[in-house]
Order: C-alpha cells, then sequence, then structure tokens
C-alpha cells in the first residue's frame, strides 16, 4: 500500500475507449475519477450479481432445458469473473498499479446480454412465471446500471439496450398482440433512462470541474496562478512528511526592491503584469521538483529540496541576480527592479513552515539593511547557556 489514493487506469482498447468516453473537454483527472466510480457502489454491485444469478438459477430449475441451462450457466460464469476482475482492479489501483479496465468494461456488457437473452427465452417459453420473474429482473437492473455506469452513459445506454431489447423482440412470438405495444414503448424507455445517464454524467462533470476550480483558487494565487500560502503550507507539510533528513530542504523568502515604485508610476495594471514576468521567470530559473509561491504583495517563496551549503548560496544569489534583469511591460515601458532573499533550512531552523518562515524573514532583513539585492543565508541558531553539546557531555562520562 501506497497511501495514495487508488488510481484506476484508462481504458485503452478503442471499443472500450469509445464506450467511456464523455467528451473532448473533460479533464484528465476528471476522466480518472469517472472510471473510478465504475468500480465503485460495491453493494449495488454485489446485489445485482445476487439477483440475476439467483433468477437464471431458479428459472433453470423450473425449466431444465439446454438454453436455461446454458444461460445460467453463462451468468454464474460472467458474474463470477466480473467480481474477481473488480477485485484484482481495486487491489492494483490501491498499489498504482496498471487496472484491467477494459476487461472489466467488456464483461459488464456481456452481463448485460446475459440478461437480454434470459429475458427472449423465458419470454418465448411460454412460462408466464418464469417470464414475469426474469422481466421484473430486466427492469431492476436497469436503474442499477444507469446509476452505476453513469460515468460512462454510452456504456450504460448499451447496456440497458442489451437487457431491454430483447424483451420486445420476444413478443413476435409470444402470441399476444397487445404485447406490440413494447415496440412503441422500448425506444421511448431507452431514450429516456439512457438521456438519464448522459444528464447524470454531464451533471456530474460540471460539479467535479466546479469543485476543481474552487480547489485550484483556494490554493493558488488567482493573479500570476502560483500556489498561495495555502498551497505553500500544504507542499511543505507533504515535503516534511517524507523528510527524512538524507538531502536539504531550504526554504528561499524572496521580497522584490523598488515594485512599489513601479506600482506608483506606471499604474496598478503595470504593477500586476511586472508580477507575473517575475512568477514567469522564477519558474524558469527554479529547478524540476521545486515550489514557487507567492504570499502577497511582492513577496515570493521558493521551497527547494535539492540543494544546500554552497550550492543554496549559488541559487540564492542567481535568483536575485536574474530577477533583477529588465522587463519590458509593454511596447513603452521597460522597467527594472531588485529582489532581497532570506534562506532558511530544515531541519537546523525548524520542521514547520513559521519557524522557517521567520529565520527567512530574519535573514531577508539582514539582507536588506545591508543594501538590497543581495541573498543572505540565516545563522544556525545557537546553543542554549550554560548547556554542553551532546559530544563533550559523551566524552565527560567516558572520562
Amino acid at each position: 500500500m501506497t497511501g495514495e489514493t487508488p488510481r484506476f487506469s484508462l481504458p485503452r482498447w478503442r471499443l472500450t475507449r469509445w464506450l467511456a468516453d464523455t467528451g473532448p473537454d473533460v479533464p484528465m483527472d476528471i476522466r480518472y475519477a469517472l472510471v473510478a466510480g465504475l468500480f465503485g457502489t460495491m453493494p449495488i454491485f454485489i446485489a445485482g450479481l445476487f439477483n440475476t444469478v439467483t433468477v437464471s438459477l431458479l428459472i433453470a430449475l423450473r425449466i431444465p432445458t439446454w438454453p436455461f441451462i446454458l444461460w445460467c450457466v453463462f451468468d454464474i460464469l460472467c458474474c463470477a469473473a466480473r467480481l474477481a476482475v473488480l477485485l484484482i482492479a481495486r487491489r492494483r489501483a490501491a498499489r498504482q498499479e496498471p487496472t484491467p479496465t477494459d476487461l472489466y468494461i467488456l464483461l459488464g456488457v456481456a452481463w448485460a446480454a446475459g440478461i437480454g437473452f434470459g429475458a427472449f427465452i423465458s419470454l418465448t417459453s411460454g412460462d408466464w412465471v418464469a417470464a414475469t420473474l426474469v422481466c421484473l429482473t430486466a427492469t431492476a437492473m436497469v436503474g442499477g446500471t444507469c446509476f452505476r455506469n453513469f460515468g460512462a452513459p454510452r456504456m450504460a445506454g448499451l447496456m440497458i439496450v442489451l437487457t431491454l431489447g430483447p424483451c420486445t423482440f420476444a413478443t413476435p412470438f409470444v402470441g399476444e398482440p397487445i404485447l406490440l405495444i413494447g415496440f412503441v414503448q422500448l425506444p421511448f424507455y431507452i431514450y429516456s433512462m439512457s438521456r438519464a445517464a448522459f444528464g447524470l454524467n454531464t451533471m456530474l462533470v460540471a460539479t467535479m470541474q466546479a469543485e476543481r476550480e474552487h480547489a485550484f483558487q483556494a490554493k493558488h494565487d488567482l493573479l500570476t496562478g502560483l500556489p498561495n500560502r495555502v498551497g505553500l503550507s500544504q507542499a511543505l507539510d507533504a515535503s516534511l512528511m517524507r523528510y527524512d533528513g538524507s538531502r536539504p530542504l531550504a526554504l528561499i523568502y524572496l521580497d522584490l526592491d523598488g515594485f512599489k515604485t513601479v506600482n506608483d508610476t506606471h499604474g496598478h495594471k503595470a504593477g500586476d503584469r511586472l508580477l507575473q514576468l517575475v512568477s514567469d521567470r522564477l519558474r524558469r530559473l527554479v529547478r524540476a521538483g521545486d515550489l514557487v509561491a507567492r504570499i502577497g504583495g511582492d513577496e515570493f517563496i521558493v521551497l527547494s529540496e535539492q540543494v544546500g551549503g554552497g550550492p543554496l548560496k549559488r541559487l540564492g544569489d542567481r535568483l536575485v541576480r536574474e530577477i533583477s534583469q529588465p522587463y519590458q511591460l509593454d511596447d513603452d515601458v521597460r522597467v527594472t527592479i531588485g529582489v532581497s532573499a532570506g534562506i532558511a533550512r530544515a531541519p537546523d531552523h525548524g520542521l514547520d513552515l513559521e519557524s522557517l518562515m521567520s529565520a527567512a524573514d530574519t535573514a531577508l532583513y539582514q539582507a536588506k539593511s545591508a543594501g538590497k539585492s543581495r541573498c543572505v543565508i540565516a545563522p544556525l541558531p545557537r546553543e542554549p547557556a550554560g548547556r554542553q553539546p551532546t559530544g563533550a557531555v559523551a566524552l565527560s562520562i567516558a572520562s
């Protein structure tokens, strides 16, 4: 177990991709969430399998002819295969391994076709008990199919057609002309249930997109698209959870020098544009895996897990040097600003955002006091007065 959210594979075969497709504009993370929904709602899944197996078995016992025996055997094997594939997929998803999504989708379609076949042979058998039982089952399964598979509305629509279609096509062989009305009722019923599946899917996608946008806005600065203080705090917490001391964790606190002058001289629109250009430049300057955040005004944070000591100071100096290069705000406005930087390191200056920010802020103040446009690494905290280092204590005891 990795502790990560289980992730089910997207279908890879042409047919299954078409069946599970939800539209060209659906983001990839929502597509994964919709596919995961196909593997959920375990109580509905188990109830459906139990229902169809029980009905096919009872009718095969009542009418022990080859068509009914074959239907019963097929239903048992198909349901067993669906359950096995479902359990395998859930275990693999929990381990972040590829899942048999294509096979799972096809087994669902085959299961629906099996119900339809059972309905056809039951209706044409002339046994009204079997016909009533299997038609009730087929109708009940449509509701569960629509509810459980709205993440793949085309798949749900096909399963509904395969489940109920044979009920109508069996009516000419029953000898009751009144039942031919099914040819009128069936298209409307299939259309309405299919539209319900597509409607649920559309509503779910819209809801998930809204939640995704709200979550992004809550953790990101809308002007620059960078993480805000909330996003920075979450990223730092995630870094500290996997922190093992094997490589440094640094927080670089950047404050622009001269930004207010640009804002006052050229207006807030120019100031906003400058902040966006600084953000873009920071993204290009940091290493892959580092985080850039804007925590307000003209203050930025770089969170890096890859540098320490001398390389860390060189990174800070490089950021100061590159950020201080001129910016072309528009065709007529070109400005130059500076930036001061203070750096704190974990665990030397703490293992939480407040402690690291406090140490980096102190180093930033020193950089500004020394003339701005420079980088300062916060000094290591001193041992409390009268306290001996651990090594000295050990040496004294040994002697």
